[in-house]
Protein backbone atom coordinates (compact mmCIF):
# COMPACT_ATOMS: atom_id res chain seq x y z
CA UNK A 1 0.00 0.00 0.00
CA UNK A 2 1.25 3.48 -0.78
CA UNK A 3 1.83 5.62 2.34
CA UNK A 4 -0.13 8.59 0.95
CA UNK A 5 -3.38 6.71 0.20
CA UNK A 6 -5.90 5.80 2.91
CA UNK A 7 -6.97 2.18 3.25
CA UNK A 8 -10.33 1.32 1.73
CA UNK A 9 -12.42 -0.24 4.44
CA UNK A 10 -16.00 -1.41 4.27
CA UNK A 11 -17.74 -2.52 7.43
CA UNK A 12 -18.39 -6.24 7.66
CA UNK A 13 -22.16 -5.73 7.91
CA UNK A 14 -22.18 -3.58 4.74
CA UNK A 15 -19.99 -6.07 2.90
CA UNK A 16 -22.26 -9.00 3.78
CA UNK A 17 -25.37 -7.03 2.83
CA UNK A 18 -23.90 -6.22 -0.57
CA UNK A 19 -22.99 -9.87 -1.15
CA UNK A 20 -26.54 -10.92 -0.22
CA UNK A 21 -27.88 -8.36 -2.70
CA UNK A 22 -25.56 -9.81 -5.36
CA UNK A 23 -26.91 -13.26 -4.56
CA UNK A 24 -30.46 -11.99 -4.91
CA UNK A 25 -29.61 -10.56 -8.32
CA UNK A 26 -28.20 -13.92 -9.43
CA UNK A 27 -31.26 -15.89 -8.30
CA UNK A 28 -33.26 -15.44 -11.55
CA UNK A 29 -30.27 -16.63 -13.57
CA UNK A 30 -29.95 -19.70 -11.35
CA UNK A 31 -33.68 -20.31 -11.76
CA UNK A 32 -33.41 -20.11 -15.54
CA UNK A 33 -30.58 -22.64 -15.55
CA UNK A 34 -32.44 -24.99 -13.20
CA UNK A 35 -35.62 -24.82 -15.29
CA UNK A 36 -33.76 -25.48 -18.56
CA UNK A 37 -31.97 -28.60 -17.31
CA UNK A 38 -34.95 -30.92 -17.96
CA UNK A 39 -34.79 -29.98 -21.64
CA UNK A 40 -31.38 -31.65 -21.77
CA UNK A 41 -32.73 -34.72 -20.01
CA UNK A 42 -35.71 -35.01 -22.36
CA UNK A 43 -33.52 -34.78 -25.46
CA UNK A 44 -31.42 -37.72 -24.27
CA UNK A 45 -34.55 -39.76 -23.48
CA UNK A 46 -33.47 -40.65 -19.94
CA UNK A 47 -36.22 -38.80 -18.04
CA UNK A 48 -39.93 -39.41 -17.71
CA UNK A 49 -42.47 -36.61 -17.62
CA UNK A 50 -43.34 -37.38 -14.00
CA UNK A 51 -39.70 -37.20 -12.96
CA UNK A 52 -39.29 -33.85 -14.73
CA UNK A 53 -42.42 -32.45 -13.07
CA UNK A 54 -41.21 -33.51 -9.61
CA UNK A 55 -37.81 -31.92 -10.33
CA UNK A 56 -39.42 -28.66 -11.49
CA UNK A 57 -41.60 -28.49 -8.38
CA UNK A 58 -38.60 -29.08 -6.09
CA UNK A 59 -36.52 -26.49 -7.98
CA UNK A 60 -39.37 -23.97 -7.77
CA UNK A 61 -39.85 -24.58 -4.05
CA UNK A 62 -36.11 -24.26 -3.40
CA UNK A 63 -35.91 -21.00 -5.36
CA UNK A 64 -38.93 -19.62 -3.49
CA UNK A 65 -37.36 -20.59 -0.16
CA UNK A 66 -34.01 -19.01 -1.01
CA UNK A 67 -35.75 -15.85 -2.24
CA UNK A 68 -37.71 -15.68 1.01
CA UNK A 69 -34.58 -16.04 3.11
CA UNK A 70 -32.73 -13.43 1.08
CA UNK A 71 -35.62 -10.97 1.29
CA UNK A 72 -35.81 -11.42 5.05
CA UNK A 73 -32.07 -10.83 5.42
CA UNK A 74 -32.16 -7.82 3.09
CA UNK A 75 -35.13 -6.20 4.80
CA UNK A 76 -34.89 -2.79 6.46
CA UNK A 77 -32.54 -2.58 9.41
CA UNK A 78 -34.00 -1.13 12.60
CA UNK A 79 -30.75 0.04 14.18
CA UNK A 80 -29.78 2.59 11.51
CA UNK A 81 -30.82 6.10 12.56
CA UNK A 82 -30.77 7.58 9.03
CA UNK A 83 -33.61 5.26 7.96
CA UNK A 84 -35.88 6.49 10.75
CA UNK A 85 -38.27 9.32 10.18
CA UNK A 86 -37.93 12.22 12.60
CA UNK A 87 -40.24 11.96 15.55
CA UNK A 88 -42.67 14.93 15.69
CA UNK A 89 -42.64 14.88 19.50
CA UNK A 90 -38.85 15.36 19.55
CA UNK A 91 -39.28 18.52 17.52
CA UNK A 92 -41.96 19.82 19.89
CA UNK A 93 -39.72 19.37 22.94
CA UNK A 94 -36.80 21.21 21.31
CA UNK A 95 -38.84 24.33 20.62
CA UNK A 96 -39.15 26.97 23.30
CA UNK A 97 -42.58 28.40 23.96
CA UNK A 98 -43.11 31.97 23.29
Amino acid sequence: MTPGKPAIFVQQRTYRRRRLADGARMLPILGFILFMLPLLWMSSGQATTAMVMVYLFIAWAALAGVAGLLSRRLGPEEDQPEDKAPDPEDKATDEEPG
